[in-house]
């Protein structure tokens, strides 16, 4: 089974796809830990995603759907992968779904975590005074979620015309959020 998950900052893919991915059995693709992982194994498309990010500017569509292409092909991934938050503009959209296509696959379902912003800015607030993760500035948060709003919002409109969303609720507990998930994907 192939599975997206999509979501702005703060609406819990990391939370939930580490469960989601282990229930099922599959790996868990995520951009960054990818795009950490290419650059500390030293890669060819690890050594330029290092350039890019240390100059300070966004990984080329390119760089993020080579590394796709060398994910894919591991054997783990050979039951099907849960991309968690992997595509974040439309070419990178339409680039997955070629990818996937070269192995006969596509996705089966895109779930859509959705949560207000007011929401995200509680959750990114509380995670900043349990992590001290410097992404997580307000200022950095703003910027961040007007990026997603402008960038990655369209791609939930670009796979409603050419797959199956599926929105879930991601307020409350992590538990109920994950029965949520479970029930989406008919699972018990």
């Amino acid at each position: 089974m192939d599975l997206l998950l999509m979501g702005p900052p703060g609406a819990g893919k990391g939370t939930q796809g580490v469960r989601l991915a282990e229930a099922l059995g599959i790996p868990k693709f995520a951009t960054g830990d990818l795009l950490r992982e290419a650059v500390r194994l030293g890669t060819p498309l690890g050594l330029k995603a290092k350039a890019v990010m240390e100059a300070g500017h966004l990984v080329s569509d390119e760089i993020i759907l080579g590394i796709m292409r060398e994910q894919l092909a591991r054997p783990e991934a050979g039951r099907g992968v849960l991309f968690d938050g992997v595509v974040r503009t439309i070419p990178q959209a339409e680039g997955l779904a070629a990818l996937l296509a070269e192995s006969d696959r596509q996705l089966d379902r895109v779930l859509f975590l959705d949560v207000s912003d007011a929401e995200i800015l509680d959750r990114l607030a509380k995670r900043r005074t349990l992590e001290s993760r410097a992404d997580d500035d307000p200022r950095a948060v703003v910027v961040r979620l007007r990026a997603y709003r402008e960038q990655t919002a369209p791609v939930i409109a670009w796979y409603e015309q050419h797959g199956s969303v599926t929105r879930i609720a991601a307020v409350g507990t992590v538990d109920q959020v994950a029965t949520r998930v479970r029930a989406a994907l008919g699972m018990p």
